[in-house]
């Protein structure tokens, strides 16, 4: 179920969001929830990065060169 929010923004961000939305063909609320939704895939791709990256300082999970992964799928020339 959807769920309704309000925001309250700059007069330059609002008018900013109204064109940005009429370049891209779309309602502004459409424009937003898209903006939103891509803002929060990023952070979850971050996030999960930065914890594999500890992982590895850690220990705990190492990198292959491309040669090893050949190599262990049997793909090497």
């Amino acid at each position: 179920m959807n769920k309704r929010v309000t925001l309250e923004m700059p007069e330059e961000m609002h008018q900013l969001v109204l064109k940005y939305a009429a370049e891209a063909g779309t309602e502004p609320d459409a424009y937003l929830l898209e903006m939103i939704e891509e803002q929060l895939e990023d952070a979850y791709f971050l996030r999960r990065a930065q914890e594999v990256l500890e992982a590895r300082e850690r220990g705990e999970s190492r990198t292959y060169t491309l040669d090893e992964v050949k190599r262990e799928l049997g793909l090497d020339d």
